[in-house]
């Protein structure tokens, strides 16, 4: 019994712990998509970058309020 305990708070806290280190660390960054829309034929702006980190944030804080 305290085994499966155990398991069921081991899995919680690891998917918690994930989530935060997500959230903290996304995992497309700023020179990521620099390199795609370099690799699309578009010349990013900081501006544009910055626009389009600020919507992946924006989404991400969405989908955590679900």
């Amino acid at each position: 019994m305290a085994a499966i305990l155990g398991a069921v708070a081991g899995f919680f806290l690891a998917r918690r712990s994930m989530m935060s280190y997500m959230k903290k660390n996304p995992p497309i960054s700023e020179e990521m998509m620099r390199s795609m829309m370099t690799s699309m034929g578009q010349k990013p702006s900081q501006k544009k970058l910055n626009q389009m980190m600020a919507q992946m944030k924006a989404q991400a804080a969405q989908a955590d309020k679900k």
